[in-house]
């Protein structure tokens, strides 16, 4: 599943290449996808203009002024813009036609992803409802909210971690590579940690996230940006993927276990539990 940065970077793309653009024609050939009105779908989107694309946690904003369409990529979502004949794809499910003849694609393999056309004086209110955490920046991801939150739960340190009320975007990968940076074992009890681990941990979310952000994100399986280029995480993760390798720090191999349903990865000399 993309994360904040490949969410972040597919966000980037988008602003650079269609801000500014107006959507003459709309056809859609999964209407299910769609999660408000999707009988008034296309034309309500018909002759509205690109102002911004924005982000918030793992969801897209596009703002039209009086209007947002907020587009979650879920598993393996992703936006192709072509300039020319779009090509036959089972898998391009959204076509946006743009004023300057060309076409924004869509395309799900899984068909997971949703949308949602929304007047812009709800866009507060929904994300209230979705209870999405603070940005992991560090004028939004706070220590001391984090650290109240931490030390009061009762979940596993990974489980917590996922829990998207905690801090946005982060997931699977990342959580990961923030656990063995900070050296947490993902089955920690997280009201067990002391203080200076869950400082540890909330200083390299915001690390390892924004570094994931500069990288363009990470090519794992399918994952591409908006421009249809490899981000270049992968090539700085320390754990994700990694099991048997030396883990880069003290050069025991890197394990994988199962924690709350997802696979972790972990180093157990580093991150003793």
């Amino acid at each position: 599943m993309p994360e904040l940065p490949e969410v972040e970077t597919v966000r980037r793309g988008l602003d650079k290449l269609v801000v500014g653009k107006t959507i003459e024609a709309v056809q859609v050939r999964v209407t299910q996808m769609i999660k408000t009105d999707s009988e008034n779908f296309a034309l309500d989107l018909s002759g509205q203009t690109i102002e911004a694309v924005r982000r918030r946690g793992k969801y897209l904003v596009v703002d039209f002024g009086s209007q947002i369409l907020i587009s979650h990529l879920r598993m393996e979502g992703k936006y192709l813009l072509f300039k020319e004949q779009v090509p036959e794809n089972k898998h391009f499910h959204f076509f946006f036609a743009l004023n300057d003849g060309s076409t924004l694609v869509y395309q799900d393999v899984r068909k997971f992803g949703t949308f949602e056309l929304l007047a812009k004086s709800q866009e507060a209110a929904y994300f209230l409802s979705k209870k999405i955490g603070p940005e992991p920046t560090d004028q939004e991801f706070r220590l001391a909210p984090f650290e109240r939150a931490v030390g009061t739960s009762k979940k596993l340190i990974k489980s917590l971690l996922l829990d998207q009320r905690l801090v946005a975007g982060l997931g699977n990968i990342y959580a990961d590579e923030v656990l063995w940076a900070a050296k947490v074992h993902p089955k920690r009890m997280a009201n067990t940690l002391k203080k200076a681990e869950i400082k540890r941990l909330h200083d390299e979310t915001i690390r390892i996230l924004q570094l994931g952000i500069e990288k363009g994100g990470s090519t794992i399986r399918t994952y591409k940006n908006a421009l249809g280029l490899d981000g270049t995480m992968q090539h700085y993760l320390q754990v994700y993927g990694m099991i048997g390798q030396p883990c880069p720090r003290c050069g025991e191999a890197i394990q994988k276990i199962q924690v709350g349903g997802r696979g972790s990865h972990f180093c157990p000399k580093c991150q003793k539990i």
